[in-house]
């Protein structure tokens, strides 16, 4: 492979099924979100995909470590033990492990592979819960719709939808060998390595999510059939020492942090893929004080109710400082007058910190005129 791998950094940037990504500016005078089709089937596969993922991200949590890194793992067995990536613990024994209900545990590595890049941390606070389903004896092909859950730039419990685009996928980045993986359509950031990817249809666990293209296009994930007997080997006889592993310069890419230009750009990415995906509350939560005091979230929900589909043709971000402007032009599937009409918009976001988390401070958008 000709091109430089980020490891950890693997897994996925929300990304709209279909090749989506996006969702359109938050103002009360563009148009609102599509009427979803009458047919009920179309309505049953939307029910069943939210409650593929809300089922998933209850079972996913956010790793960090006191070296600084940061990923994502999920638990796989009645013992409370979490499967993650390898890099994400390597060279600690303990780490923290946030959970999506906001609790915050102690986790202990109590498995680590020197040349795979999978982990196990126990928490024992998780034993007896009731874990993901795995896909332990088949595999996944290409073609099979997918989500990848995990915790990119630190926004935990973002979703990916895509697809698997590529089988048998192997390349090498010391110290971990990385073989006949999954090839998936979904954008990278860092902190989701760890994550799974899931089967849209069942939920169940197909693979592990580890490492993407430096683009930021193409993310892989090995089978999680091809490493649970050795998961479930520590989880039998935990390691009593952990081996010393040293990462090389190419893995530490990861552990680099994310500049305000990319933080914003995925920020606004992030955002419009919630509103596709119909998660209006996560995505107005994405708002700044200033800007909910303007637009309550009835007002910002009712705002999206025609829009049927948005894809960022391309998007540009400058950095004033202490803060970040994103210029984006847009491509909306929406309803008008009883019909569907593709339309065009250039919307531009204010993107700053506030208590310490990046929001989107102030938005507006106008249409493109054909």
């Amino acid at each position: 492979m000709n091109k430089k791998l980020w490891i950890g950094i693997l897994g996925s940037l929300l990304i709209l099924g279909a090749g989506t990504a996006a969702g359109f500016a938050v103002r009360t005078e563009m148009p609102k979100q599509l009427e979803g089709s009458p047919l009920l089937a179309v309505g049953e596969v939307k029910k069943l995909l939210k409650d593929v993922i809300f089922e998933t991200q209850k079972l996913v949590v956010m790793i960090e470590t006191d070296t600084g890194s940061q990923g994502s793992g999920f638990l796989y067995n009645h013992e409370g033990d979490l499967i993650t990536n390898a890099h994400v613990v390597s060279g600690v024994r303990h780490v923290r492990v946030k959970t999506s209900d906001a609790r915050e545990l102690d986790g202990e590595v109590i498995g680590i592979s020197t040349d795979t890049d999978i982990a196990v941390v126990r928490v024992q606070e998780l034993a007896g819960v009731e874990p993901l389903s795995l896909v332990k004896y088949e595999r996944g092909e290409v073609g099979d719709d997918v989500l990848a859950v995990g915790s990119p730039l630190g926004f935990q419990n973002t979703v990916t939808t895509g697809i698997i685009s590529g089988v048998g996928r192997s390349f090498h980045i010391e110290p971990y060998t990385y073989s006949d993986l999954y090839q998936i359509s979904a954008p990278i950031a860092p902190g989701n390595s760890g994550g799974p990817l899931v089967d849209m249809k069942t939920g169940a666990v197909l693979g592990i999510n580890s490492a993407g293209l430096e683009e930021g296009t193409i993310g892989f994930s090995i089978p999680i059939s091809a490493v649970l007997a050795m998961a479930e080997g520590w989880s039998r006889e935990p390691m009593e020492m952990l081996p010393n592993l040293s990462l090389a310069e190419d893995r530490e890419e990861h552990q680099k942090e994310a500049t305000l230009e990319q933080l914003a750009d995925y920020l606004v990415r992030h955002f419009y893929d919630s509103l596709n995906s119909r998660d209006y509350v996560y995505a107005y939560s994405l708002l700044g004080g200033t800007w909910k005091e303007g637009t309550s979230y009835i007002k910002f929900r009712e705002g999206y109710l025609t829009t049927r589909n948005v894809v960022i043709d391309n998007l540009h971000v400058s950095n004033s400082g202490d803060e970040a402007t994103v210029t984006a032009v847009l491509s909306v599937d929406e309803r008008k007058n009883s019909e569907n009409v593709l339309s065009k918009y250039q919307v531009t976001y204010k993107v700053g910190y506030e208590n310490d988390q990046l929001k989107l401070q102030s938005g507006k958008g106008k249409a493109i005129r054909k």
